[in-house]
């Protein structure tokens, strides 16, 4: 696929036309103080998985409404002391899969946790354990449409308040410097990454790759690849909600999120990315509230982005924040 959206120029100053809700930070506030009033519960159980560079452990929290979440924490082997955290984030249909695929963290000498997310798992990868046991008005077949009848209900609520108790959670083990804490993903992945991003004022770094969930405006009406397709595939049964389906979309596009980020970041984007189209990501880099701030751009690359080049450039960007 060539090029198919805004010139790189016209990327640089483009600027989503998002309408923020004027209850966007209460409507938060009161999640995340619903959220916390149900135990972290954080457990950290060892796992014997065979390798001898790190040792491991399988984790359950309590995350949205106190339901559990699975993750998995990774350590160098015979860590004896507080490290710098990354807490990563899973893309789209994946779940947390099995801890000799996540290894790439630990191995740069910090503390790695990887979220579940929830209802997810089925699509690619080894599989996911967690399950996400609100159910919710009809929806097109995916998780994008999933309570969209009201920001209450709407499906990313509960995902990206897992991803903040998942900071909490991680933070709580006594081997990680809470201190040092970076978030990081990609695509879905990079989408909760913002929103974490833009929720947790105390982070040293944000990380998003290619990053989904931004720009509902424009996305939906620009790529048909799904997962963006779920939301004109539902509105085109439900015809006439496309005003209360964007209102709804408006809490949990990744533009706010960044309106309110406090940390250094490194985002990435590919020009010929139709799942994430390259100007809903510039949306969320543009309106990214930290003036430390860089994007790396792959000229030629759909939504695998930079791959392990984007790995090794975030490998090289960290060593100063973390």
């Amino acid at each position: 696929m060539a090029l198919f959206d805004l010139p790189v120029d016209e990327l640089r100053a483009y600027r989503s036309e998002s309408t923020e809700p004027d209850d966007f930070d209460a409507f938060w506030a009161t999640t995340l103080d619903e959220t916390r009033a149900h135990d972290l519960d954080a457990r950290f159980e060892p796992v014997d998985t065979g390798l001898t560079t790190v040792d491991v452990y399988d984790v359950t929290f309590s995350g949205f409404g106190g339901h559990q979440v699975k993750g998995w924490l990774t350590l160098p082997a015979g860590t004896d002391r507080p490290l710098p955290l990354v807490v990563e984030f899973v893309g789209y249909g994946g779940g947390r899969g099995l801890p000799h695929e996540h290894l790439l963290w630990a191995s740069t000498g910090r503390a790695h946790f990887l979220m579940d997310t929830r209802g997810q798992g089925s699509a690619w990868g080894a599989g996911g354990g967690t399950a996400d046991p609100v159910g919710g008005a009809p929806s097109y077949p995916g998780f994008m449409t999933r309570g969209l009848d009201a920001p209450e209900n709407y499906y990313y609520r509960r995902v990206f308040t897992d991803g903040v108790r998942a900071v909490e959670a991680a933070r709580s083990h006594p081997l990680t410097d809470a201190s040092r804490t970076v978030v990081l993903g990609a695509s879905q992945g990079g989408g909760i990454t913002l929103a974490v991003g833009g929720l947790v004022p105390d982070l040293v770094a944000v990380a998003p790759d290619v990053p989904f969930l931004c720009d509902f405006p424009r996305a939906t009406v620009l790529t048909d690849r799904h997962p963006y397709r779920e939301i004109g595939l539902f509105l085109k049964t439900h015809r006439g909600r496309t005003g209360d389906a964007l209102r709804t979309l408006s809490y949990f596009d990744g533009v706010h999120f960044a309106a309110r980020g406090t940390a250094p970041a490194l985002f990435s984007t590919a020009l010929e990315d139709q799942t994430c189209p390259p100007s809903t990501v510039y949306a969320a880099f543009n309106a990214w509230n930290h003036e430390d701030k860089a994007i790396e751009v792959y000229d030629f690359n759909d939504h695998e982005g930079g791959g392990p080049f984007q790995e090794a450039a975030k490998v090289r960007w960290l060593g100063a924040y973390a």
